[in-house]
């Protein structure tokens, strides 16, 4: 450490402006560190998978597409109640302070030193004394400020600016997933929901059946193995039924952990009252993965580790500091604030690393090798995405084709059960026949809705793999 103080020939004021002006001098010099770039992605201009629709306007609250405003309020209640966003709410607070405190090192800092004592010393030898014991009395007030020569402040506040950034879109990340959650499982519910007044209308008239088979065997006309197979049939139902009603209860209980609420109660309601959300048109460009949280974030993080080889590449110049103090020292308390008593310091500090064992090239070598990682956890971040948005369209297009199909199933299905049950009260067929009938429609319809979960689910994987919606104008960009 070299200091070099201000003798006391000169009056403070002078002596304080010599040292101001080689300060703007210094801080007008070259930042050391690389300026961040953003890297060029070799990623298609488009999506390889895309339905062929035209173009709609969607929002971010992505949700309200379904036209469901129990949806909107659960997720509305998720964003506001969630422990997860409360917890990257709390992150945003802390990197927003850590901000704060680098920024404050580009300000002098000043203290108030005060100190009162009282001593006795030897009166022997040739050190006379004018008074003993005596007190001495001091208050001072004191300042430093790092000169800014290279840049190290400045590199430490654009980092911190991006760690800042970064918890931002961290949250909006969770936002983002959240939302999907509360519809996914909100979807799956009302899915539940079908699919259990399905059952119920099965089990009424497979009971009507085992009714009229039961009375047949009565009058002569059917056996005892075909009441037997009846019973067993409706059997399986109720079966088959309870197991939806504990999965909804389930679904109803992740629901409650999402929004906060754990008395969330829900009504029944049928999925296929749901609207099918607009699908993005042909020609939407890789530009948007751009809007998602998560690649913001990734990108935030690889401009915060960019910055930090400024930090530490400028550890390795002096550093420059300014020091000064004004203040007042006394025996008597009553003339510490007599011009007499005034006591006053300035002075310029130098601090240059001259041997460290490549301590210091250690660290710049390090913040190398985690922008390095930034940039590989960037470009990894923006290949997942552009996977995630070709699975989701090719789900939702399959997925659209396979509920067509099945809605055909499920048609052709409940014609052959009408004519088998005709059939058999006519006595043309057997009883075996119009059980299977009852079993192939009752899977045909069970499929049919689980189907159309699976498609309005595979809406809300787009919507998250876009980073929320698109808008018409996204379209016309590649046109």
């Amino acid at each position: 450490m070299f200091s070099l103080y201000l003798n006391q020939t000169k009056p403070l004021g002078i002596k304080l402006i010599g040292l101001v002006i080689p300060a703007f001098l210094l801080s007008a010099c070259q930042i050391v560190g690389p300026n961040y770039e953003r890297p060029e992605l070799v990623v298609p201009a488009q999506f390889t998978e895309a339905a062929d629709q035209a173009p709609n306007k969607i929002s971010n609250t992505w949700w309200t597409q379904y036209q469901d405003q129990l949806l909107n309020d659960l997720v509305n209640k998720a964003l506001q109640n969630n422990t997860d966003i409360k917890l990257a709410v709390a992150r945003i607070e802390e990197s927003e302070a850590s901000a704060r405190e680098v920024g404050a090192a580009t300000f002098p800092q000043i203290d108030l030193n005060a100190d009162a004592s009282r001593t006795r010393v030897t009166e022997l030898g040739a050190n006379p004394v004018s008074r003993n014991p005596r007190s001495n009395y001091k208050a001072q007030l004191g300042t430093s400020f790092e000169i800014d020569f290279w840049g190290k402040l400045s590199r430490a506040k654009e980092s911190a600016r991006a760690q800042v950034l970064s918890t931002q879109y961290a949250k909006d990340t969770v936002a983002l997933s959240l939302s999907g959650l509360v519809a996914s499982n909100y979807l799956i519910l009302r899915s539940l929901d079908t699919q259990i007044v399905i059952l119920q209308d099965n089990i009424k008239s497979r009971e009507a059946s085992l009714g009229l088979t039961k009375r047949r065997l009565e009058g002569g006309v059917s056996s005892a193995l075909d009441v037997h197979q009846a019973e067993v049939a409706s059997a399986n139902l109720s079966a088959q039924l309870a197991e939806l009603t504990r999965l909804r209860a389930l679904s109803l209980h992740q629901l409650a952990l999402l929004t906060g609420d754990l008395n969330l109660n829900i009504a029944s309601a049928d999925i296929k009252s749901l609207p099918i959300p607009p699908t993005p048109p042909a020609g939407l460009p890789s530009s948007l993965l751009e809007a998602r949280p998560d690649i913001r974030q990734a990108e935030e993080q690889m401009i915060a580790a960019n910055a930090k080889i400024g930090v530490a590449k400028a550890a390795l110049y002096p550093t420059i500091s300014l020091t000064a103090g004004l203040g007042g020292e006394s025996l008597e308390l009553g003339d510490i604030l007599k011009s007499a008593a005034r006591i006053w310091t300035g002075g310029l500090n130098l601090y240059l690393p001259i041997f460290d064992s490549g301590r210091l090239n250690s660290k710049v070598e390090q913040a190398s090798a985690k922008q390095k990682q930034a940039l590989a956890s960037y470009e990894g971040a923006v290949q997942s995405a552009f996977r995630e948005v070709n699975d989701a369209l090719v789900n939702l297009r399959q997925n659209t084709e396979r509920e067509t199909a099945l809605n055909t199933s499920q048609q052709a299905a409940k014609k052959a059960l009408e004519i088998s049950e005709n059939r058999y009260q006519s006595g043309y067929s057997a009883y075996l026949d119009v059980l299977d009938a009852q079993r192939v429609y009752n899977d045909a319809a069970l499929s049919y809705v689980q189907s159309r979960q699976v498609r309005l689910v595979a809406t809300v994987e787009l919507f998250k793999a876009l980073g929320g919606g698109w808008q018409e104008s996204d379209v016309q960009q590649v046109k």
